[in-house]
């Protein structure tokens, strides 16, 4: 009932294959995902992050993410979402 009649984004909307989405640029591009388990929420929860605060600081980063990482990746998901913090200061409409 929280989310009625409200537009909702899934992983499956970010981006394709073709045309990613900047974070999912940078996660590729840090070779973040290992087995891939929790990539989906950490990625839908950094997203939310960039559009409140885009220039997080890794405490604020650490916050945000609320997944478990059984890989322990969080150095990587670090650098992709400063990566990606970059390039919506460069380009704000470029993570939404």
């Amino acid at each position: 009932a929280a989310v009625a009649d409200k537009a909702i984004t899934t992983i499956e909307g970010l981006g394709t294959p073709e045309d990613l989405h900047p974070l999912q640029a940078a996660w590729h591009e840090f070779a973040v995902p290992q087995c891939g388990y929790c990539q989906s929420g950490i990625i839908m929860a950094a997203i939310a992050l960039l559009e409140q605060n885009s220039e997080p600081s890794d405490a604020e980063i650490d916050s945000a993410i609320g997944n478990i990482c059984r890989c322990g990746t969080y150095p990587y998901v670090r650098k992709a979402i400063h990566e990606a913090a970059k390039l919506k200061r460069a380009t704000p409409e470029a993570i939404s």
